[in-house]
């Protein structure tokens, strides 16, 4: 066997990484300020002048090129868009070699910088690194690469910690931190101060307004964009988010919540929302109110009983929705069974006029329940202001003994007992549980009893809490009972006979409106009521003698013309003028 010969190598550069040697290379710079303080926007520019010189003054190289980006982080490869000029630029031939200050100024993410000094020396680029004196097409590996980057990481991931605990120091102290004024509000900058502004001030105060009616997010925005009111950002096309983002923000009844949400990492840079994640701080009376607590708080219940999910009852059919009207979920169709919806004829006319209708008939169509009629809410209202009249002068015996029995039932079933009871035993089993992991710690109990024993202690607790959710809305609607009835029993006592409609006697008394039906000798009624009071008793009303008069009938024309009030501010006093929304909170206008 001869002799092996051994082919000394002439040059560190594979041959594919040759192919420039032999000609001046292209050399192109890249700089990169983070921020757009003028400081550092100098130092920009003395970064271009000088690698322009730097490159002009080598004999080898050609400049191709100065790529720079100002204000921008380093930590995210696709906001620069130099830099992805100067990459594009690279893979389609025109460069050479990238001459850069240090590995920080090239990413400040160890997986960018690794991931584009690969492919650039697969092209046979070279990337210079001036400060760390590296060049990636003549260095042995990447482990000094990677430290380096490594480095230039964490050293963000530093910064990024000690700016997130500053921004926490100036919450907890009551400054403003990430506000820049919303729909209302003016943010004035040089004091860190608030103030109303009073022309978006009115289409907050409007946005509560028809959401405390009844009005749901998608209709309220397109009542807006119908008015013409703009967003904050001047634009007239409203989105039902933007409401229910509205209603639900503190700022409007003078509060303020700061850490609503958080960034997950300096690399991501992902911003979540705060669920606890993050400590948040939060400043009651900060500044003047659009909305009082009151308002503010009753459009939150509204919110949260919306946002229930809801769930089949035993007879199959879903549990009731909200009461956003007296007669919401309360009446019934006499001919199919099916519930009556809210809805507007002629809306934003001045024969607008406030009806119900059988669902089935409007959603399905008339050929499901061809006998049922729309009615109108005043006419139920003043059949139930003379059903209640019968009711009183002829069976107060009735009316007394429904209201003791209903004090007896809240007074037997009383929830805040139940309550504490619950409470006490779910205390009870987190100590269990808690001196069950102790156990476990000090090796008195092996891994299978331990893990058998602490499920079965998680699920009587969750059951438990589970039972607590429902005593405590139980507890909320038995207060809500009391004060009714408490009001009902003060209405009985001063006078038996109800002036106008009153929905909070309607709502103590009655289960349910039947709406329609049969009369005696078995004809269709369409205009029959039956209103079925919770003590069992039924009240026949004949909803034709409450019809109200028509708009646009020749009397009521009369009448409107030698009315001293003008035609706009006769309705914007009208208890019956609103843009009306159905029961299932859709909105359904018809002219």
């Amino acid at each position: 066997m001869s002799g092996v010969e051994i082919i000394k190598a002439r040059n560190t550069l594979s041959p594919r990484a040759r192919t420039n040697l032999t000609k001046r290379l292209r050399v192109a710079a890249y700089c990169r300020v983070s921020t757009d303080s003028e400081d550092q926007l100098n130092s920009c520019k003395s970064q271009v002048a000088y690698y322009t010189e730097l490159i002009k003054g080598n004999s080898d190289w050609s400049l191709a090129g100065i790529y720079a980006d100002e204000a921008i982080t380093g930590t995210q490869v696709t906001k620069r868009e130099d830099f992805q000029r100067l990459i594009n630029d690279c893979m389609n031939g025109d460069i050479d070699m990238i001459v850069t200050k240090s590995i920080s100024r090239f990413a400040r993410n160890t997986l960018d910088t690794l991931k584009y000094v690969r492919m650039l020396k697969e092209k046979g680029i070279a990337v210079f690194f001036e400060e760390e004196n590296i060049n990636t097409l003549t260095m042995d590996g990447e482990l000094l690469l990677v430290i380096l980057s490594s480095v230039a990481q964490q050293e963000v991931e530093n910064i990024s910690a000690n700016v997130k605990k500053g921004l926490k120091m100036k919450m907890q102290r009551g400054e403003l931190v990430g506000f820049q004024g919303c729909l209302g509000y003016d943010y004035h900058p040089e004091d860190k101060t608030i103030t109303v502004n009073e022309e978006e001030a009115e289409i907050v105060r409007y946005i509560f307004r028809r959401y405390i009616e009844g009005a749901g997010g998608s209709v309220i925005a397109q009542e807006l964009q119908n008015l013409g009111y703009k967003t904050k950002r001047g634009s007239t096309t409203w989105a039902e988010t933007t409401v229910i983002g509205i209603i639900k923000n503190e700022k409007y009844k003078g509060d303020i919540l700061m850490g609503k949400t958080f960034t997950l990492d300096p690399i991501s840079k992902r911003r979540l929302d705060n669920f606890g994640e993050e400590d948040q701080f939060y400043i009651r009376d900060h500044h003047e109110p659009i909305i009082s607590e009151e308002v503010f708080e009753k459009a939150q219940e509204i919110l949260r009983r919306r946002a229930k999910p809801r769930r089949l009852n035993s007879d199959g059919k879903r549990e009731k929705f909200s009461r956003k009207y007296a007669f919401s979920c309360m009446l019934e169709c006499g001919f199919c069974g099916g519930t009556l919806t809210r809805r507007s004829w002629h809306s934003g006319s001045q024969y607008n006029k406030v009806i119900w209708q059988c669902v089935t008939s409007t959603k399905k169509g008339k050929k499901f329940c061809p006998d049922s009629k729309g009615i109108a809410e005043e006419t139920i209202e003043q059949a139930f202001v003379e059903s209640y009249r019968l009711l009183c002068q002829n069976n107060k015996d009735v009316l007394d003994e429904f209201i003791a029995r209903t004090e007896e039932t809240l007074s037997e079933n009383n929830a805040g007992k139940q309550l504490v009871k619950i409470e006490k035993d779910i205390r009870t089993l987190e100590a269990k549980r808690a001196k069950l992991v102790d156990m476990r710690l000090e090796e008195v109990l092996d891994k299978e009893t331990y893990e058998s024993k602490y499920l079965d202690l998680t699920g009587q607790i969750e059951q438990l809490q589970a039972q607590r959710r429902d005593l405590q809305e139980a507890a909320e609607t038995e207060n809500t009972m009391k004060k009714r009835i408490a009001e009902f029993r003060k209405t009985l006592e001063q006078n038996n006979v109800l002036e106008e409609f009153d929905r909070y006697i309607f709502e103590s008394i009655v289960e349910k409106v039947i709406v329609g039906g049969y009369d005696e000798e078995g004809r269709k009624d369409p205009a029959k009521l039956t209103f079925i009071y919770k003590t069992g008793f039924q009240s026949h009303m004949d909803g034709a003698n409450f019809k109200p008069p028509r708009k646009n009938s020749k009397a009521a024309k009369q009448a409107a013309s030698s009315c001293s009030h003008p035609t706009d501010k006769a309705d914007t006093t009208c208890s019956h003028h609103s843009d009306d929304t159905c029961g299932d909170g859709s909105i359904d206008v018809k002219s």
